[in-house]
């Protein structure tokens, strides 16, 4: 019992519901043998996606794919280690599989994923969001506005 417990304090919740055919930039703390934990540097790795496995639990992993100079590299990141410190989801493919591993032998026209709609999801923009909307919402500053026509009808002519 006390396991579960202590993986559930380890979780990220605000990470970001991570796809195969996703655009990913991760953002890694690299630190050197000698320096402190707080030292160190961060690395950001950017690459597609080609799989997710070991579930959502605290044991899930992600492997993102690059080309460098013509040579494929691949990590394999835990998302909810603490050497992660962020995942952004720069755009979004329309893939229909689960294993993208046909990735690794496509060369040029065959690699490329078709592009899907994405919006960004950033935490202060998403309240931000929220904050506008329910501002919408509220009747009290809402004031209807009448269209020309309906100006005509009640007998005001405007301009």
């Amino acid at each position: 019992m006390k396991i579960r417990e202590f993986n559930k304090s380890q979780l990220k919740n605000e990470m970001l519901d991570v796809r195969p055919g996703d655009t990913v930039k991760i953002h890694e703390r690299i630190s050197s043998a000698g320096e402190k934990k707080d030292a160190g540097r961060m690395q950001i790795f950017e690459g597609l996606v080609i799989a997710r496995k070991h579930g959502r639990g605290i044991t899930a992993t992600i492997t993102v794919r690059k080309v460098t100079g013509g040579i494929g590299v691949e990590k394999i990141f835990p998302i909810h280690s603490p050497v992660v410190e962020k995942i952004e989801i720069i755009s979004r493919g329309k893939v229909r599989r689960a294993k993208l591993f046909y990735i690794r032998e496509a060369k040029g026209r065959k690699s490329r994923l078709k592009r899907k709609e994405f919006v960004a999801h950033d935490i202060e923009a998403q309240a931000e969001i929220k904050t506008t909307t329910s501002e919408e919402d509220n009747p009290e500053t809402n004031q209807q506005k009448n269209t020309p026509e309906e100006s005509v009808q009640e007998g005001a002519i405007t301009a």
